[in-house]
């Protein structure tokens, strides 16, 4: 059986598929949304974290730049997406507080310092403060903390509530719906993708279809290498234990932690989010016991006022990862547009993911971005890329 065209139709409902509706809506298009859980996926788990200078790593200017330059997009994304979804400024928890790196011991502050050469190599804007510093910022900082950073450039948005405001914006616009449904299969004619079918048997006809299915749009395009990456976070409830409502990133003997403060609410508590494992494995959403345990004492290592927390909600999800962990973004085949594979920043690249899709989709620009940088971007991100890899290594 098939149901009524449409002109666009995004197999995925979290963030970057919801995204992609929204700027397909926004160029006037007709758009079917198909999802059986929408933002249940890494949307679920996310902290939101909006941190180009932190996620750098060695070898990966281009992704940092890309990270960058979406990062100086996201007032204007939030302010839009605000607007269209009919809330208030502010409404989505986009804050410009900056970022508290910490070092636990000699070792991580070792590594910090190679983190922040790499910095100011690029021109990122971090810089080395003292441990006291670093309380005068955040009074909850540890005793202990060898070391410390501060990151002007890195803030927070709260991907649960840009979720909500997107799916307010599909809910009520007359050209969208939205099927609680998981694709089974890409429809294709003659080498071009015509749409797609369901689990329940329906195909869904479609001038354009875009891919936005996390790490499982590999099993609908075998031309999107993505894969699973579990990550588990942790909810907690706090009062005035935190009081700067920074976000604090740090080592401890060498892993990773971060705490993400939500915004205090009137009765002076709020939500913060510790995380985030990353793991090469299946995805099965089970969430490990020694993954809650390290990610807590790591936490309390840093913030030891995190002891009278109350915890909330462990989430373990999978981000959908590439060989290079660079995002997936245009064109794979006549009819088909990927937007897929953004690894650990999602919510960070979801401004120039949208200016993307509105350049390839002809909309009108959701952002006003640089033309090199959307070159950039969408050279970086081209589905192409690893076929010619491949191609070139063959000759």
């Amino acid at each position: 059986m098939t149901s009524h065209a449409c002109d666009v139709l995004v197999v995925g409902g979290g963030i970057i598929g919801l995204t992609a509706a929204w700027r397909a809506l926004a160029a006037g298009a007709t758009v079917t949304v198909l999802d059986p859980a929408p933002g249940d996926g890494a949307t679920r788990a996310a902290a939101g974290m909006l941190a180009p200078v932190m996620e750098a790593g060695f070898g990966q200017s281009g992704l940092t730049r890309l990270g960058t330059e979406s990062l100086a997009l996201w007032p204007r994304f939030a302010r839009s997406l605000e607007q269209a979804a009919g809330l208030p400024p502010g409404a989505i928890g986009l804050d410009r507080t900056g970022t508290l790196a910490l070092a636990y011991d000699g070792d991580d502050l070792a590594e910090l310092r190679r983190m922040l050469a790499l910095h100011r190599e690029w021109g990122l804007g971090s810089v080395e403060i003292s441990p006291d510093d670093a309380r005068l910022r955040e009074p909850a900082v540890g005793p202990r903390v060898a070391g410390a950073a501060w990151v002007p450039g890195d803030h927070q948005a709260d991907p649960r509530a840009v979720h909500a405001a997107l799916s307010a914006v599909v809910d009520a616009a007359p050209a969208a719906r939205l099927v609680r449904r998981a694709a089974t299969a890409l429809t294709w004619v003659d080498g071009a993708v015509v749409g797609v079918s369901d689990d329940a048997g329906e195909r869904h006809a479609a001038g354009t279809v875009v891919l936005a299915a996390g790490f499982s749009s590999g099993e609908l395009f075998p031309g999107a290498p993505t894969r699973a990456v579990p990550g588990t976070t942790l909810r907690l409830d706090v009062g005035p234990e935190l009081t700067s409502g920074l976000v604090v990133r740090g080592t401890v003997q060498g892993r990773p932690v971060y705490v993400v403060p939500r915004r205090q609410r009137a009765d002076g508590r709020r939500e913060v989010v510790v995380g985030a494992t990353s793991d090469e494995r299946d995805d099965d959403r089970l969430t490990r016991y020694a993954d809650v345990f390290t990610l807590l004492r790591d936490a309390r290592a840093l913030l030891p006022a995190l002891d009278d927390a109350v915890f909330v909600e462990a989430t373990t999800r999978s981000r959908p990862g590439t060989p290079d962990n660079a995002p997936l973004l245009g064109w794979a085949a006549d009819g088909l547009l990927l937007a897929t594979g953004h690894h650990r920043n999602g919510v960070l690249l979801a401004p120039l993911t949208a200016a993307v899709v509105d350049h390839l989709l002809g909309g009108a620009p959701g952002a006003a971005v640089p033309g090199a940088a959307l070159e950039a971007a969408v050279l970086l991100a081209d589905p192409h890329r690893f076929a010619r890899t491949t191609q070139g290594v063959a000759r």
